[in-house]
């Protein structure tokens, strides 16, 4: 982890948390009902998640109160267009970058003094079975300033009231107790103290409820379709007139996908886009046993790579010959009529969201690829998976590692 740190694939977002702010972090842990970190500094992300804490408290959901019940934390206007590195849904980032557009001003007039616990309320105490998830279609963010500095401001303006009054001017105590609050807390009359509601509509999201879920939500007579990485969860599911389940290891998803018109097959994007060429490099070196030379030697020199792609078996060869066919028929209208057929290599290159779809859509589906595909493109399983980015990276090897890092680099625009 420490190449990715260095190559700030890691951790160059975070907020660095220390002295006052850790006290002010502790409370808002106290607010949710999690004990406080023992830590004297370390970082936190957009929604206040903390992988130090995580590590610390053997729990990546220590700021849920529940499944159904997701909160953040905001200490600092800094964490103002940060990541999430470790959402609970798919939406969160974009809950906390509206939460910092509308209250701007509010958030650094807080957070000069006090931190703001945000609760994500979607109107159910609990999760009690997986359709649940389908009624999960607005969210109420509200927020509690730990310190209750609003309540102090309204102290703070009777007491500058009463002192205009009449001859009060002239009262000594009235004098001290407005000289208390100034010293202990500042001066807080012209600050924006209070922060409203948001309300968040949602529609179709990942949420790691359940074993982690798919919710792919249609309107009209479209089919409601939800994908579960738990085959125990996706089994208690019945299907519906209105609704879909599927096991993330059940391929008939993809028909099901494609007839809502999600999916589609489409070579010549996934060719001119440099998708291909990623799975196809990510196929090639899964066939690669014992090499002499460094993985990035093999995937740049086209010289070594040949030499190890004569090593191969027939078969292998044969299987990657249909591969290079179907990125030499691409723009071809018969592109897809390749000999073999159309193979877990083949789909794992060629599958793609619906160009149409909103981009939040996309990047759902892509995702979902990215998770069920048997060769996966690290561009983009560092883009819309990170942390299976990061837990499969320690196990490559240390020049592919190298190599992963200088693509992703080259294409920083969606990182």
């Amino acid at each position: 982890m420490e190449k990715l740190k260095r190559s700030e694939l890691f951790g160059a977002a975070l907020v660095p948390v220390t002295g006052a702010l850790v006290e002010r972090y502790n409370k808002c842990l106290s607010y949710i009902g999690t004990a406080p970190t023992q830590l004297l500094s370390f970082h936190i992300d957009a929604m206040g998640w903390s992988p130090e804490i995580a590590d610390e408290k053997d729990d990546f959901l220590y700021l849920n109160s529940g499944e159904a019940n997701p909160n953040a934390i905001i200490l600092s206007p800094k964490q103002n267009e940060k990541p999430a590195y470790s959402p609970f849904h798919s939406f969160d980032r974009e809950i906390m970058n509206l939460v910092f557009k509308q209250h701007k001003h509010a958030i650094k007039d807080i957070t000069r003094d006090a931190a703001i616990c945000v609760d994500l309320d979607q109107y159910i105490d609990a999760f009690y079975e997986p359709e649940d998830l389908l009624k999960y279609n607005q969210i109420t963010v509200d927020f509690t300033v730990v310190e209750d500095l609003f309540t102090v401001q309204q102290k703070q303006l009777q007491l500058v009231k009463e002192f205009h009054e009449e001859d009060n001017f002239l009262d000594e105590s009235l004098h001290l107790k407005i000289l208390a609050s100034a010293r202990k807390h500042g001066d807080l009359r012209s600050r924006t103290l209070q922060m409203e509601s948001i309300d968040f509509k949602t529609s179709s999201f990942y949420t790691k409820a359940f074993g982690g879920v798919f919710v792919f939500r249609r309107k009209g007579s479209g089919k409601n379709i939800l994908i579960f990485e738990s085959k125990e969860e996706a089994d208690k599911v019945v299907t519906s007139a209105k609704t879909q389940a599927f096991h993330i290891e059940d391929g008939r998803f993809f028909s099901a996908l494609a007839a809502e018109k999600m999916i589609v097959l489409d070579p010549e994007h996934s060719v001119l886009s440099g998708y291909f060429e990623r799975v196809q490099k990510t196929i090639f070196l899964s066939h690669i046993k014992e090499p002499t030379h460094s993985l990035s030697d093999i995937l740049d020199n086209s010289n070594v790579y040949k030499r190890y792609l004569n090593r191969l078996t027939a078969d292998t060869r044969k299987q990657l010959m249909i591969l290079d066919r179907l990125q030499t028929n691409a723009t071809k209208a018969n592109a897809l009529d390749v000999e073999g057929g159309l193979t877990p290599e083949v789909l794992a290159c060629i599958q793609i969201p619906t160009p149409e779809l909103s981009m939040d859509l996309q990047e759902l589906v892509w995702k979902l690829i990215v998770k069920t595909t048997p060769y996966k493109d690290p561009l983009f399983l560092y883009w819309y998976d990170k942390e299976t980015f990061y837990a499969e990276y320690t196990a490559w090897d240390t020049s592919y590692q190298d190599w992963v890092i200088k693509l992703i680099k080259q294409n920083t625009w969606n990182s």
